[in-house]
């Protein structure tokens, strides 16, 4: 591939973890890189010769006064996301601020915009996908250069039981534990993957699924990895997804009483929707999910992240998305 030169990149999303990695791929390449976030966003951990700009991406005016700043950039990265993936939540950042950033960006002369979206996208049954879903096709649409990366699952999001399981207690797995199935993906090399394809041509104007190496993995297959690591037998306790139903049934009705209950519904509909479809490339015409037509990229394997958690090199930064305790 030809060598190109550095670009100048305005970055979204760069405090969470997928973005704080993206963040390091891009300056280890060379690109100067200036990021755009909350007043209070953490910055310590970015690299020397990154810096953040501070404001309200979901505030046009905000966005071009303090963000751009009527300077030229040549990309977009965005690795924002909403928080909860709540209807409002959903549609005011993964849809509508990032229309924002996109109307601003043009005026900044970006010509093209690198979007983290995500592989659930494809078999679409919740608000948050709908709203990602929305802001692709506008993306799409727009007449910039774009490349969409929808990832696998996170190694992160499939941690959530290593301190209970260190602790003794079983892995807790929905029905046989082999209902769904991805290929996990490290922080490292997903942002690798996203920061080549600013410079990778062939993947420009592209929708690029990816996960991590190796074959595609069951929850059932993620514990047994986790105890063979703590060298004890597997301990599994079945959860049937009956009782998610149950539970968006509750809420759902106490939610038309307590609207907080309702967005713990919506929440409730997302924990069912990953516990039920796989983190793999949908086959439309087949009506299935073919793990060999998931692409894969990088080093990391998930054993190898169980281990560093387990040994303590990795702290559990999950925060108010932890689930398993």
């Amino acid at each position: 591939m030809t060598q190109q030169p550095p670009q100048r990149v305005f970055m979204l999303g760069a405090t969470g973890t997928i973005g704080r990695a993206t963040v390091r791929a891009l300056a280890a390449r060379g690109h100067e890189v200036v990021c755009f976030g909350r007043p209070r966003a953490d910055a310590s951990a970015l690299p020397p010769g990154v810096s953040i700009r501070h404001g309200d991406v979901q505030d046009p005016a905000s966005l071009a006064r303090d963000g751009f700043r009527g300077e030229r950039f040549d990309a977009v990265v965005s690795c924002m996301a909403s928080r909860t993936g709540t209807p409002r939540d959903a549609w005011a950042i993964d849809h509508q601020a990032h229309q924002h950033v996109l109307h601003a960006a043009r005026a900044a002369g970006v010509t093209h915009m690198v979007l983290l979206s995500a592989i659930c996208v494809q078999k679409p049954l919740l608000p948050f996908q709908h709203a990602k879903l929305a802001f692709e096709r506008a993306l799409i649409d727009s007449g910039l250069t774009w490349t969409i990366v929808r990832p696998t699952a996170f190694f992160k999001s499939l941690a959530g039981q290593v301190a209970r399981v260190q602790r003794g207690k079983p892995f807790l797995m929905f029905g046989t534990g082999t209902l769904t199935a991805c290929k996990p993906i490290s922080d490292d090399d997903l942002a690798a993957f996203i920061a080549d394809s600013l410079t990778d041509p062939a993947r420009h104007n592209r929708i690029l699924p990816i996960g991590g190496p190796g074959p595609a993995q069951t929850p059932r297959e993620q514990g047994e990895q986790l105890f063979a690591l703590l060298g004890r037998p597997p301990r599994f306790t079945q959860v049937p997804v009956a009782l998610l139903d149950v539970i968006i049934a509750v809420l759902s009705a106490a939610g038309r009483v307590v609207p907080s209950l309702a967005d713990k519904a919506q929440l409730a509909r997302i924990g069912r929707y990953y516990a039920t479809e796989s983190m793999l490339v949908w086959d439309a015409a087949a009506q299935r999910y073919d793990a060999d037509a998931t692409p894969s990229t990088g080093t990391d394997t998930l054993a190898d992240f169980y281990a560093k958690r387990l040994r303590g090199d990795i702290a559990d930064d999950r925060g108010e998305h932890a689930v398993f305790q």
